[in-house]
Order: structure tokens, then sequence, then C-alpha cells
């Protein structure tokens, strides 16, 4: 019963590939610049050898989301394309209110 689940879904796909264009669904161009990859590549490449360290403090970069935001953060500063950071509800926004 898997086997027709599957060719079911197959032949869906290939449809819905077809009227996708007709909906009017986003396009797909690149999120981030090939540029802003090697910058990321680059803030990797220093944190898997121990090397890269934070901003302000100095301290060693112990994870790998932090090396990634640390790599997009340069290329936003370099005017690479690179989506905005996403807004967070922290305690220092509620300060003002």
């Amino acid at each position: 019963m898997a086997t027709k689940h599957r060719s079911s879904s197959r032949s869906r796909s290939s449809s819905h590939k077809k009227s996708s264009s007709s909906r009017g669904r986003k396009s797909s161009r690149r999120k981030y610049s090939p540029s802003a990859g090697s910058d990321v590549k680059r803030e990797m490449h220093e944190f898997k050898r121990g090397r890269l360290k934070s901003g302000r403090s100095g301290k060693k970069v112990k994870s790998r989301k932090q090396a990634i935001a640390i790599g997009l953060s340069e290329a936003r500063r370099k005017g690479k394309k690179v989506p905005s950071k996403k807004s967070s509800s922290s305690s220092s926004h509620r300060k003002a209110a």
C-alpha cells in the first residue's frame, strides 16, 4: 500500500510544479550571496581550529551557531546580500514600554 501512496504523490508533485508559477509563489532567488557564504565558511574554519574569538569579550566561541552568526554579521557589515536579523522580543526591548 505504501508503494501506491508514493506513486500518487509523485504525480501530484509534477502537476504542482506546473501550477506553482501561475499561483504567484516566491521566486527561487538566493537568500545569501556566494561571498556571504564564503565569509561564514572562513569563520567556521577558524571555529574548527579553535581560533575564533567573540567580539567584545574576546572569549573563545564554543558553539557552531555562534560561529555562523559571527560570519553572517561580518557579511552584513561588509554590505553583502544577507537577510536581516530576526527581531527578538528580549527584555531590552520591553524596558522602553
